[in-house]
């Protein structure tokens, strides 16, 4: 601790003893008012430096009363305001303050659990939808576009699809891979919607009339061997709706996903007595 010198300024609290950090901090806030007691380079900016506006404007008027207009006097000192004006705002501008840092990004965030188990309900029900159509020849049939994946909107399902199947796993996996998990099924989950809504559409349109004909009695057989009682009838109409399926195969105007001929043999051969 040490006094304060006699000179300090009146009107101002201070301790009459300070120590070393109360020094330091009276220091940092001598430096940081600058000249002529501003706080920082553009506390006044209108002010020019008093050296460069007082002395020549004192010869000024000395020599324009001793002498009247002294011309060749006045223009050195004219030049001396002016370059005195030129310094001055070329420091103001190198004395700007640096630009504020830009804030730092903020890292993704963790997907909660809760999320990521949504994720993977929302998933199996997608599976839920896709297995049953493809085991489904009355569906296959009604819907063929969702069975071609020429289709463009077919196409891009199945790619969202097996992007989804690729990330499933059984356990939580990792943050990272559980956001790609979560993205792809949002994606799979769209383009299934946008397939079905585009088939919907097309339905037999691609068609000739007699394919369409042909699609509409083959329905018709499935349908009856699906709600006869009859055993005598179902086989019947199982046995005419699998020949007219193979001849419609074979001029590739439609095409049966491997699980839906499955399935369709398996109701054909539990329709026969035991």
């Amino acid at each position: 601790m040490r006094p304060r010198p006699h000179g300090h300024r009146q009107g101002h609290m201070y301790p009459r003893w300070e120590g070393p950090g109360e020094r330091a901090s009276h220091q940092v806030r001598r430096a940081a008012r600058g000249r002529n007691g501003h706080h920082g380079p553009y506390r006044h900016r209108g002010a020019f430096p008093a050296p460069f506006v007082i002395i020549p404007l004192f010869f000024i008027v000395s020599g324009a009363g001793a002498n009247g207009v002294l011309l060749l006097g006045l223009i050195p000192m004219i030049l001396m305001l002016m370059v005195g004006v030129s310094v001055y705002r070329a420091r103001s501008l190198f004395t700007a303050p640096a630009p504020a840092p830009m804030p730092p990004r903020t890292a993704p965030s963790t997907p909660p659990r809760p999320a990521w188990d949504a994720a993977r309900a929302r998933f199996d029900a997608l599976r839920v939808d896709y297995a049953a159509y493809e085991c489904d020849a009355m569906e296959v049939l009604r819907l063929p576009a969702l069975a071609d994946v020429s289709v463009p909107s077919t196409g891009r399902f199945v790619e969202a699809f097996a992007e989804a199947q690729a990330l499933d796993t059984d356990a939580r996996p990792p943050d990272a891979h559980a956001r790609k998990f979560i993205a792809a099924v949002d994606r799979a989950e769209r383009a299934w919607q946008a397939a079905r809504d585009a088939a919907e559409r097309i339905r037999h349109s691609a068609l000739s009339p007699d394919e369409r004909g042909s699609v509409e009695r083959v329905l018709k057989l499935l349908t009856t061997a699906r709600d006869s009682d009859s055993e005598a009838e179902r086989l019947t109409a199982y046995a005419m709706a699998r020949s007219e399926l193979a001849r419609l195969e074979r001029t590739g105007v439609v095409r049966l996903p491997r699980t839906a001929v499955a399935a369709l043999d398996e109701a054909a051969r539990g329709a026969l007595p035991g």
